[in-house]
């Protein structure tokens, strides 16, 4: 997958082990497994740790306690998965708890989160508090059926999108590839977008930073919220 990655373009991928009920998150030993991956793969790739952490109360109260065990490499960014039969109806106070400790979360795929595409006031609301937004590429592309498209490109349209990602799992049928959603936003919303979504955002992240001022990215904001 690491080879794939490079032949598309990729350059930096995030190791993602799921943390919930059916997966254990062990950062210490994962960190490990990702060091000996660096020296079996011979391409100009980078590789950091991070975790598909599920929005569960036993998740919660770990990163409260210790949030860096989490998080992607040394930085602040969270990746949170929400379920797809709902929210906690204490969602938003709970973001808030984390973010006032110093997390800065990542929703992922929303798009393919039915509960989420049916309440995008709710995506909204967490927004509007600090957290950021990530879209799987081959949700754009249609992979994940024309609701999850549909949902993409408004979220896209509404500048409410900061990263894109593969999210993959495999090479047949969740490959990382990045390229064609890449092109998909460029022709749709312009270079300087499909740049800001797909490396200039995510880079940020990976390497911990704040997140850049992207002008295209803030008028098109300004301009549906008109």
């Amino acid at each position: 997958m690491v080879v794939a990655a490079a032949k598309d373009g990729i350059r930096h991928i995030v190791a993602t082990p799921h943390s919930n009920a059916q997966f254990r998150y062990d950062r210490s030993e994962f960190a490990g497994r990702l060091l000996e991956l660096r020296k079996r793969v011979h391409t100009p790739i980078e590789l950091s740790l991070g975790c598909d952490f599920n929005f569960s109360l036993d998740n919660v109260e770990a990163a409260l306690h210790d949030w860096k065990q989490f998080c992607i490499g040394s930085g602040p960014y969270l990746l949170i998965e929400f379920s797809d039969f709902g929210i906690p109806p204490n969602a938003d106070r709970t973001l808030r708890r984390l973010i006032r400790c110093g997390v800065i979360p990542i929703i992922t795929h929303p798009e393919r989160n039915p509960f989420l595409r049916s309440k995008l006031d709710v995506l909204y609301s967490m927004v509007g508090m600090g957290c950021l937004v990530q879209v799987t590429a081959n949700s754009i592309t249609g992979f994940w059926g024309k609701t999850a498209r549909r949902t993409c490109l408004e979220l896209l349209a509404r500048g409410l999108v900061s990263a894109v990602a593969t999210d993959a799992h495999d090479l047949t049928h969740r490959p990382p590839i990045m390229s064609a959603a890449r092109e998909a936003i460029q022709n749709k919303f312009g270079e300087d977008i499909a740049d800001a979504l797909c490396s200039t955002i995510p880079c940020a992240i990976v390497e911990g930073k704040s997140i850049p001022d992207i002008p295209s990215l803030t008028r098109l904001r300004k301009a549906k919220a008109g």
